[in-house]
C-alpha cells in the first residue's frame, strides 16, 4: 500500500457508496404505474480524489455526498419516468455534474416489477478518466 504523498495516481482515491436509498416516484408505462408512485431503490458508487479532505480535514475540501443525495432525492421524486434506463441515466448525469467526481456507477432497482422476482435493476457507469472506469 503506498504511503501518503507518493506519486501513485490512486493515492487518496476515495470511494463513496450510497446504499439502498429508497424513494417513491412515477416510473413505468402501464396505466397504474402512471397514476401511482412506486418504490425504487438507488445504489451509487462515487469516486473522487480525497487528498485535500485528508490533508486539511475540512468539509469544504470533501465531496459533499449529502448535497448529491438531496439532489438525487428531489430529481427522482419530482419527475416522471417511462423507463428505468432513463431514470438511471439522469441520476448518473446529476452525480457526474459535480466536478470532483472522477467516476460513478448507479444502479436503480424497481421492486416487484416482475412476478416471482424481488426486483429488476439497471446499472450505468461513467468516468472522466478511463483508468477509473473499471
Amino acid at each position: 500500500m503506498p504511503l501518503h504523498g507518493t506519486d501513485d495516481p490512486d493515492n487518496d482515491l476515495a470511494v463513496i457508496r450510497i446504499k439502498n436509498l429508497r424513494l417513491r416516484t412515477h416510473i413505468g408505462i402501464k396505466e397504474d404505474e402512471i397514476k401511482n408512485r412506486q418504490d425504487v431503490v438507488i445504489n451509487a458508487v462515487i469516486r473522487y480524489y480525497a487528498d485535500r479532505a485528508v490533508a486539511f480535514n475540512h468539509i469544504e475540501q470533501a465531496l459533499n455526498y449529502r448535497t448529491i443525495t438531496k439532489e438525487v432525492i428531489a430529481h427522482v421524486e419530482d419527475n416522471r419516468f417511462l423507463l428505468l434506463e432513463r431514470m438511471t441515466r439522469e441520476v448518473l448525469d446529476l452525480i457526474m455534474a459535480h466536478e470532483p467526481v472522477l467516476a460513478a456507477q448507479v444502479e436503480i432497482d424497481k421492486p416487484h416489477a416482475l412476478r416471482f422476482a424481488d426486483s429488476v435493476s439497471i446499472t450505468l457507469s461513467a468516468a472522466r478518466d478511463t483508468r477509473l472506469g473499471r
